[in-house]
């Protein structure tokens, strides 16, 4: 008997995730850039501001180590999605971050000292000035995965609202094995909202391997459950990474929905400087995630195509140098806050409960006798 298009095993569903890289990690080339790259001044200001962003980032753990910073999260390896992040954004866009985003809070106006100071635990750190684009933007999450749904609720606001602007919220490899990620997807895709999840596949979440995260064979693909497109970026590639941003956000914007983007990378440093890394991975896997940093990679590559000196790198280095010191410097000269500013962004009235723990906490201990 003939079944025909009854048959009953038949494909029903198909889809397929793509890798999108323009650079490669010795730093060639493999086709011709995104017009968004193809300027020089453009690819020199991307290398100036991961090289700027690694001084502050390694100014950041030299103060922890030295007793004059908590508990830090470096981005040492992952300064290329920050800046691809920050340069694909526009003014009226609203960024989500986690807590590894320096480099693109530091493009939107984010002062960097505001960096130091928040893992000095104060509550001034996240107030954004009043005049740059991350006046709307959301304050580091270091709770896992839970930004995801606070940016959904964003991103209906803004389609509610008929405002040309789009939500990127990020997240690490280890956000997507929770709920929070599956349910923002689902819901975002259901609402058609103009949001773009990145998850940055870092390889590790704290301790645990990618591999025992996850059976999928790419992250990505978890967004085709919910109707999103799925796509891999080479995450040590700027250029890459900012064409498929740029994409993802025109499109979500244009009120063409959300989608995911999974960027490849891999954390060089410790999870954060309370964690030893040495414990859980090996030197040789480390070794070999440095010759794809993506730092290296992009400076190979304006150095092939005559775009780069060895004399400018000198005065970079020097500037950074520079910078992440006075960075320091603004830090160390600020005001710490009385304990009590610890309760002033909980409530915009404060329970009774709660000014009697204000009052306590900003109370004097009681001298020796």
């Amino acid at each position: 008997m003939n079944q025909g298009s009854t048959a009953v095993n038949r494909q029903v569903a198909s889809f397929e995730v793509r890798l999108t890289r323009y650079i490669d990690p010795d730093g060639r080339g493999l086709a011709p850039l995104p017009e968004r790259a193809r300027d020089a001044e453009t690819l020199r200001h991307m290398y100036r501001v991961m090289v700027e962003t690694r001084a502050i980032d390694r100014k950041a753990v030299s103060l922890q180590r030295t007793g004059q910073l908590g508990t830090y999260a470096s981005c040492l390896g992952q300064e290329a999605v920050g800046t691809a992040i920050g340069l694909a954004m526009r003014e009226q866009d609203v960024l989500i971050p986690a807590y590894r985003d320096y480099a693109a809070q530091f493009l939107r106006g984010v002062p960097p000292q505001a960096t130091f100071l928040y893992w000095a635990g104060d509550e001034r750190s996240m107030q954004f000035p009043d005049d740059v684009p991350a006046r709307h933007d959301f304050p580091f999450c270091v709770p896992i995965a839970t930004q995801l749904t606070q940016a959904v609720g964003v991103a209906y606001a803004i389609k509610l609202q008929r405002r040309h602007a789009a939500v990127l919220v990020s997240c690490g490899d280890g956000a997507t094995s929770r709920g929070d990620f599956y349910e923002a997807m689902n819901a975002a895709g259901v609402w058609g909202l103009p949001l773009v999840f990145v998850a940055v596949n870092n390889q590790w979440a704290i301790s645990v391997p990618r591999a025992q995260q996850t059976a999928a064979q790419t992250l990505a693909q978890k967004a085709i459950a919910a109707g999103l497109p799925g796509e891999q970026v080479d995450g040590n590639d700027v250029i890459a990474l900012r064409q498929v941003l740029g994409e993802a956000l025109d499109a979500a914007r244009d009120g063409h929905g959300p989608r995911l983007v999974e960027a490849l990378t891999y954390r060089l440093h410790d999870h954060t400087t309370a964690d030893d890394a040495r414990r859980y991975r090996s030197e040789e896997e480390v070794k070999a995630a440095w010759q794809r940093c993506p730092i290296l990679r992009l400076r190979a590559y304006l150095t092939a195509q005559n775009l780069w000196t060895a004399s400018d790198e000198e005065q970079l280095d020097a500037a950074a140098a520079a910078k992440a010191e006075s960075v320091a410097q603004a830090y160390l000269a600020t005001t710490p806050e009385p304990p009590q500013a610890m309760f002033d962004s909980l409530y915009a009235e404060l329970p009774a409960s709660l000014r009697t723990q204000r009052e306590q906490a900003g109370a004097r201990p009681a001298k020796e006798p």
